[in-house]
């Protein structure tokens, strides 16, 4: 419940055929792999901690905290009933910024891989250089996860996805961000092995 489905299809699934078959039990709960929920109101706070969390690393929570309750109430019922143009109509302040300033502050970000135990990385990464050039995706992962990218003449050993696609490594990181991004506002990058057929 705590991942984006399109993620878990990315890290698990992406190389199986469509529609991807989900089997759902209801009984043994899994405790140790899955935050448990016990309510809708756990889901909607979990959502809006994230978006919070998204807003503070791009505008330092000035967006999300300039918004009322109505608008909160807003952005997670346009979600949970699954009407793009309500989400849409406030998502869209959390995703702008001002021209001078050429991006986010920093780009909310995890990037997940199925070859290690941590659930997740996630560190601080500005979308545009000092020297004023816009960082890119290989940017990113060079700094933060150097193995996923493969050496000038190596192999490539990984793929990197983020809703289903493998996206150039040139893309700027800020163009990512504002395009590619989950509903609560990070951008979930996906490591995994490189298929072998």
């Amino acid at each position: 419940m705590h991942y984006p489905i399109g993620l878990l299809f990315d890290l698990l699934a992406s190389s199986s055929a469509l529609p991807w078959n989900i089997t759902v039990h209801f009984k043994s709960f899994p405790e140790k792999d899955l935050l448990h929920c016990p309510s809708k109101d756990v889901i909607e706070a979990h959502f809006m901690s994230c978006v919070k969390e998204a807003d503070a690393l791009k505008h330092k929570s000035q967006v999300i905290n300039e918004m009322q309750k109505k608008d909160h109430k807003q952005l997670w019922m346009g979600l949970q009933n699954d009407r793009f143009d309500q989400f849409w109509a406030i998502n869209r302040k959390l995703m702008e910024y001002p021209a001078e300033e050429n991006g986010f502050r920093y780009i909310p970000f995890r990037i997940y891989q199925t070859t290690t135990e941590r659930p997740f990385i996630q560190k601080l990464f500005r979308p545009v250089a000092p020297d004023g050039q816009l960082h890119t995706l290989g940017d990113l992962l060079k700094e933060v996860c150097p193995s996923a990218v493969a050496p000038e003449d190596g192999e490539k050993k990984n793929q990197v996805m983020i809703h289903g696609i493998e996206p150039m490594l040139e893309t700027p990181l800020q163009w990512l961000s504002e395009h590619l991004s989950y509903p609560d506002n990070f951008l979930h990058i996906s490591i995994i092995p490189q298929p072998t057929d």
